[in-house]
């Protein structure tokens, strides 16, 4: 009799828990049209490990483009991005998208409320493409210092993406100089470069403004979208703070967590 009763408890218990929730979809990108990134593996592995473990969401990696596009794609078990929550783009050059497959990518974003994480080269992409340098809020425009221990200002640590980085850090890596189409009017920058600790008389660099952002968000239509430049060097997606950044900046673009996407000035 104990035995039954015991068992009741248990069933009624596991009848009235709460349904676990659905997990979230991320489409994970590693199409590559110019240079050959080594860390694109890493990326995309991380990306995947962090749905894994987390449970959040399932990971599904390409290193082409063909599931960016709302048609019905007719073989086997092919998805659209109806399917997805969220794309994480490591990636570069001119891809072979349609105008269709363009209009898609917007909307996606844009019209559909879902959501963007650029790694590191998604900002050397699609340059004869306007509107997704818009989207993306800036493009790259070199990187002056290549690889090096750059000195890093944490500007919004109250973002979920930047909580498990201090104040002010170090970290070897190669860092992208945003483009002119970059303006603080448009995004929120999360993080800098300690523009008192780099040489700005080196060449290639162009911002007369010493604004160097590694870090911002912004939201695009009702959609949100994620950006920054670590991640050049394989060793830095072993890091736990670049892996919480991702972590937290993917549950942001997939609305999982709140966090503040005004755009606002450069803090003194």
């Amino acid at each position: 009799m104990k035995t039954f009763l015991a068992f009741f408890v248990c069933a009624m218990t596991f009848a009235q828990a709460p349904p676990a929730p659905k997990k979230k979809k991320l489409l994970a990108i590693g199409a590559v049209a110019g240079f050959q990134h080594d860390s694109v593996s890493n990326g995309l592995a991380t990306m995947w490990k962090i749905g894994h473990d987390t449970g959040l969401w399932d990971t599904y990696i390409r290193t082409d483009t063909q599931l960016i596009t709302k048609k019905k794609i007719p073989a086997g078990n092919a998805k659209n991005l109806d399917y997805f929550d969220a794309i994480y783009l490591y990636t570069t050059g001119e891809l072979p998208l349609d105008d269709e497959q363009k209009a898609a990518l917007l909307s996606f974003v844009h019209d559909d409320g879902k959501g963007i994480i650029g790694g590191h080269s998604a900002i050397d992409t699609f340059y004869k493409w306007p509107e997704y340098g818009e989207m993306m809020g800036a493009y790259f425009d070199n990187h002056p210092w290549g690889q090096f221990m750059a000195p890093i200002i944490v500007e919004d640590p109250e973002f979920p993406a930047m909580r498990a980085f201090p104040k002010t850090f170090l970290m070897m890596d190669e860092i992208y100089q945003p483009s002119k189409e970059f303006s603080r009017e448009k995004v929120r920058v999360l993080a800098r470069l300690d523009e008192t600790k780099i040489d700005l008389a080196h060449q290639g660099v162009k911002r007369t403004d010493k604004d160097f952002a590694v870090a911002w968000v912004k939201t695009y239509g009702s959609g949100r979208v994620f950006y920054s430049t670590f991640g050049h060097r394989e060793e830095v997606y072993d890091r736990p703070d670049i892996q919480a950044m991702y972590r937290e900046a993917t549950k942001w673009v997939m609305k999982l967590v709140d966090g503040d996407a005004t755009p606002r000035a450069r803090p003194q």
